[in-house]
């Protein structure tokens, strides 16, 4: 798969998480060391992880709010360390242009943009730094999102925002072979929202553009099977399925080694 001049094994890929905040809805509790978010890197590359993202900052409901200097020190060492030691690209999941910018200055080779390049310079900086982007559906923002989000076709719509931001970054210079997408499962959406998406994914194929999928251990698995965070690996490793079954060419995980075999074995069996 090529993204642009980016060049990944062919798809379906497994990006896996590296998240440098106390209070990430999967891992939260404490914020890691860097020598900790290091060897979580490393394990994730021998976990058979295509691509590893980074983020500062949480996205979660209610998350704390920090600032853009606190998100580059969270992100920025771990990146110039991993640049250097591994040899997959590293993405980095920010919104804000000033971490962009650094992050790609150290090493990062993808921005993962949950707000899809809407906030002011973000376009603009990722158009000069000419790198991949991903560019995410999210009703409202993560303080409200969550709020009784509403659509009247959620399907239509989020393809509709997606279509339409593509279409903005493209004249804003970003060149359409470097975009990647994302419906945004869980960002303003309710369980049925979500289970509507991931039943037409294969229509966001229209689009043109790599599909990436973030599902790993979001609530919707937890609400479907009753369980807590620490009880979703099988759940999410199955929404895996589905959604690379529909076309995902990218699949965001927590859990890198069971999402990888599963998607092994998925891939052996549609292409023998």
């Amino acid at each position: 798969m090529e993204i642009g001049l980016l060049k990944l094994p062919p798809g379906p890929v497994v990006m896996g998480i590296i998240n440098m905040t106390p209070d990430s809805f999967y891992d939260g509790g404490k914020l890691p060391t860097v020598e900790e978010a290091v060897a979580r890197g490393e394990q994730i590359l021998r976990e058979g992880a295509a691509i590893i993202d980074i983020g500062g900052e949480s996205t979660r409901p209610g998350a704390e709010k920090v600032s853009v200097q606190q998100e580059l020190d969270r992100v920025i060492p771990v990146i110039e360390i991993l640049s250097k030691r591994i040899a997959i690209p590293i993405s980095i999941d920010t919104s804000n242009p000033e971490v962009m910018h650094a992050a790609v200055q150290a090493g990062a080779k993808i921005i993962n943009d949950v707000r899809a390049l809407t906030k002011p310079g973000a376009m603009l900086t990722a158009a000069k730094l000419r790198v991949p982007v991903c560019l995410m559906h999210m009703q409202n923002d993560p303080d409200t999102m969550q709020i009784r989000p509403s659509y009247h076709d959620v399907v239509s719509e989020v393809l509709q925002y997606l279509e339409q931001r593509i279409a903005a970054c493209v004249a804003g210079g970003i060149d359409t072979k470097k975009i990647i997408i994302d419906p945004g499962f869980g960002f303003g959406k309710n369980l049925q929202h979500n289970l509507s998406l991931l039943r037409s994914l294969s229509l966001f194929k229209n689009l043109h553009h790599p599909l990436l999928v973030g599902i790993s251990n979001k609530s919707m698995i937890g609400q479907i099977l009753d369980v807590g965070v620490e009880q979703r690996v099988a759940g999410s490793v199955a929404a895996a399925v589905i959604a690379v079954s529909k076309g995902a060419d990218i699949i965001r995980a927590h859990d890198v080694r069971a999402t990888v075999d599963a998607l092994k074995v998925f891939s052996a069996v549609v292409n023998s």
